[in-house]
């Protein structure tokens, strides 16, 4: 059988995390092309921009072609792309996949915005939530000693079984930074025996993003390949250190965290998720 076959196992392994990719890259595409059009729209721009479109297939054909793709198939992927963001964002897509005809008419946008809708009682709510960068000058009265306990404490509930099993090993002695954008906090931890340490030193690598993106990262409710690759997390310094800790995290087993843990780092991202969606709403 062909499962049986000498180093095919392997091979389906990374086919299915290449075809895990394409999906990432085409939700994120997605995300973006809604954003593009919000855009459109508060600029009064209307209708499909066929230079634009054709643009977009030529050099992904180019591309294709310098790689040893057939180009059809660069631009069938794109031209289905395309066709998903016209929908996105209340445009009519082409019936041929997105091919652009040399005298086809533009057809008007039918896009609304958040601004059309009078808020939910829910979001009338959630606004009320100061959001995390009034939160900041608090959190600065509060001691850096106290900060760091926290921290640490969180840390070691956390990352338990790594730090049992010696997973985290390769941490020792290496100094990685978290920072909290907008809170305005940033610390740099270290591995010094069995626990995790806030050190004052410079970090050799550093995590940064806002406290709701981390949140969110933490409670398991977006992966960090998205976040990183739509620049809410961004990593800076050394990046094979930064990767390794990233990918760790990635494979931490969920079930090892404690169940309460569990369920206040889910509740407590979906609540700033939510939060920061009303105000972006209200904006």
């Amino acid at each position: 059988m062909a499962e049986q076959a000498r180093g095919l196992a392997p091979v389906r392994l990374a086919i299915d995390g290449v075809d895990d990719g394409l999906v990432l890259l085409l939700a994120t595409r997605k995300r973006l092309a809604r954003l593009a059009g919000r855009i459109k729209a508060h600029a009064g721009v209307q209708g499909r921009d066929g230079a634009r479109e054709q643009r977009v297939r030529h050099r992904a054909e180019r591309l294709a072609s310098v790689l040893g793709v057939p180009p059809e198939t660069a631009s069938g992927v794109l031209a289905l792309a395309i066709g998903d963001a016209c929908r996105t964002q209340g445009l009519e897509p082409d019936l041929d996949q997105g091919a652009i005809a040399g005298n086809a008419p533009i057809i008007a946008p039918m896009m609304h915005t958040h601004d059309a809708y009078p808020p939910t009682p829910a979001q009338t709510l959630l606004r009320l939530l100061p959001p995390p960068r009034r939160i900041a000058p608090l959190l600065r009265v509060m001691p850096p000693p106290v900060h760091k306990r926290l921290l640490e404490r969180a840390m070691a509930r956390v990352l338990a079984a790594p730090l049992r099993d010696g997973t985290l090993d390769f941490m020792a002695g290496r100094r990685l930074g978290i920072e909290v954008s907008d809170l305005g906090l940033r610390w740099v931890v270290e591995l010094q025996g069995q626990r995790l340490a806030a050190v004052d030193a410079a970090a050799e690598a550093t995590v940064r993003g806002s406290a709701t993106d981390l949140l969110l990262l933490a409670g398991r409710l977006e992966d960090a390949d998205t976040l990183f690759f739509q620049r809410r997390l961004v990593l800076t310094g050394d990046v094979e250190l930064g990767l390794t800790a990233r990918n760790l995290l990635d494979r931490l087993p969920w079930e090892s965290v404690p169940l309460g843990l569990r369920i206040a780092l889910n509740r407590g991202a979906r609540l700033a998720r939510a939060a920061r969606s009303a105000h972006r709403a209200r904006a």
